[in-house]
């Protein structure tokens, strides 16, 4: 694993005329660099690589790390991330890291000098730069990002060496920024650890005369970490919402990183605004044991099953719901910034749910009430709607025979496969067992991350073309357009034309690079004219800021084909 005269040849080249001195140079560093242990350990395990290397080598040394548990799942399960953190040992302590990793998901590779491409074993786990500094081959750097977008982790030492001692304590040297350009261009969040652990003092004294013979001795550093246990405190996400929308150049937002992993070690403030990391899956097997308990109301021709379901104490589904919300609404710039996107509705609300059962998943599912029934039983306070609209008075009317729907997800896997089209079978196969209702109604929201042009145009087209003459259920948090502004937005329309209007909508988005929501477009194509409105737009300040439109569908106009289709 270690090669002596490769050592030499490659970094001390002009011994090669001078064997007087290039014999005992060699002897003292294959004493140095422990190259007899090394040899013996690739003689006795040379099957191992990847993750059965790494523990391997840490079951050798008896080193173990140790997390807080509450920490632990600041990792997420699945979805892209970068993992920063210092690097005190620069050793020991990056591999524990990657096992640390690994025990929570196993699709972490780490960012390293290409000269750490030398240890073979480690290939499966490795993703080589030069540094960071500039000179990375492109192909390297497209395995990066390739990696980040196919929703998986990758682990950075920005410092790219060991920590040195400094006025500050053991800390790492400068940063790179490199992982901090990874992140941005996959928008990916970061995750900063912080490791507890440091050297002999002998080496902090070297490394003041000579960085280079003290990296000589970073290998029999390595041996004096034995039995030894490597404390990690893992900080929360920090969002590329946060960090991407600061308005500083990239070597003082690196800076910035820093400052906020070393304050973790004595858990100080954050410098970044966080979010709690997105709770653990549930278990497979005890979550189809419980689905398959719940009302059965039909199969989608590819074999999907839509189920019905109602909360109980204790709930593994609802549990599992509150996870994949929460991952879904933050794939779109929403979300609670919760471990589950749970609330107090949940508990006496319906839920439809679409069952993978090749997967053992939950595809996406729909939360809708009997509205009356609810009102009955608790009154209006009962109703998410009414959080944040006031439905008193008019809107009266239709509520007796309203089922609100509302807080629809699909799994980010799962889009673009037709599956928010099978909820809605899911909701007419409901509708036909139940047939008592007529109105659906509910909140659609417009996420936060489209740009405020695109937004304002979206509340302006949707009022012209869908607004209530009157507005009988008003927001607690109305979005409101100044005059000036309004005169802007209806200079893109002629007002009196939807099928114009609409492509012209269509075009504005395109142009800022989104698209209307799906919701919107699927609500607005399920009646004809005059069968659905948007009553009016709010701020929903508990969900990110993003917007909220109040729709109202009325079933009984419904298009013939809609109706063939999810009724038929």
């Amino acid at each position: 694993m270690i090669d002596v005269d490769d050592v030499v040849t490659k970094n001390l080249p002009s011994l090669k005329d001078k064997p007087w001195i290039e014999k005992p140079v060699k002897a003292a560093l294959k004493s140095l660099l422990y190259v007899d242990k090394f040899q013996e350990f690739g003689q006795q395990y040379p099957h191992l690589n990847g993750l059965e290397f790494v523990e391997q080598v840490l079951q050798y040394f008896d080193v173990s790390y140790s997390v807080r548990d509450s920490e632990r799942e600041n990792i997420p399960a699945t979805g892209k991330v970068v993992i920063i953190a210092n690097h005190p040992i620069g050793s020991l302590d990056g591999l524990a890291l990657i096992k640390l990793v690994c025990d929570i998901r196993r699709d972490v590779k780490v960012v390293v000098n290409s000269l750490l491409m030398e240890l073979e074993p480690l290939h499966p786990l490795l993703l080589p730069v030069n540094n960071m500094g500039g000179t990375t081959p492109k192909d390297d750097l497209k395995a990066i990002h390739n990696h980040l977008a196919n929703e998986q982790a990758i682990i950075v030492f920005p410092a790219g060496e060991v920590s040195r001692l400094s006025p500050q304590g053991i800390r790492d040297g400068k940063w790179h920024s490199g992982f901090l350009r990874f992140a941005s261009q996959s928008q990916a969040p970061i995750i900063p650890i912080y490791i507890e652990a440091k050297n002999s003092a002998a080496f902090y004294g070297v490394s003041m005369l000579s960085k280079p013979i003290s990296t000589l001795m970073l290998v029999s550093e390595m041996f004096k970490q034995q039995e030894k246990d490597i404390p990690m405190r893992i900080g929360k996400q920090i969002p590329f919402e946060h960090y991407g929308a600061l308005l500083v150049d990239i070597k003082t937002k690196t800076k910035m990183f820093k400052r906020h992993l070393y304050r973790l070690k004595k858990g100080k403030g954050d410098v970044f605004q966080t979010q709690s990391a997105i709770a653990p899956v549930e278990d497979r097997k005890q979550l189809k044991e419980a689905i398959e308990h719940c009302e059965h109301l039909g199969e989608t021709p590819d074999g999907k099953v839509v189920y019905l379901h109602r909360a109980t104490k204790n709930d593994i589904i609802m549990r599992e719901i509150g996870c994949l919300r929460e991952h879904s609404f933050r794939a779109v710039g929403e979300g609670s910034g919760l471990r589950r996107d749970l609330d107090k509705f949940d508990q006496h609300y319906f839920h439809l749910l679409l069952w993978d059962n090749d997967e053992l998943e939950v595809v996406g599912a729909y939360r809708f009430a009997d509205t009356a029934e609810i009102i009955n039983a608790m009154g209006l306070d009962g109703l998410y709607s009414h959080s944040l609209f006031n439905l008193e008075g008019k809107m009266s009317d239709y509520l007796a025979q309203g089922l609100e729907l509302g807080r629809s997800f699909v799994q980010p896997k799962y889009w673009g496969k037709r599956s928010l089209d099978y909820l809605w079978f899911g909701i007419g196969a409901f509708i036909k067992k139940y047939p008592k209702y007529r109105y659906l109604y509910g909140p659609v929201s417009i996420s936060n991350a489209m740009p405020q042009a695109a937004k304002d145009l979206l509340v302006y087209f949707y009022r012209l073309y869908f607004g209530s003459i009157e507005n009988f259920a008003p927001s607690r948090n109305p979005v409101q357009f100044n005059q000036a502004l309004l005169e802007q937005l209806k200079q893109h329309f002629v007002g009196d034309d939807y099928k114009q209007d609409f492509s012209k909508l269509k075009n504005l988005l395109a142009n800022m690079g989104v698209a209307i929501p799906t919701l919107y477009k699927q609500y607005s194509e399920l009646t004809e004219p005059g069968g659905v409105h948007f009553i009016d737009f709010g701020i929903d300040a508990d969900f990110n800021n993003c917007i909220d439109g109040l729709v109202l569908v009325d079933i009984e106009k419904l298009k013939d084909n809609k109706k063939k289709r999810y009724l038929a």
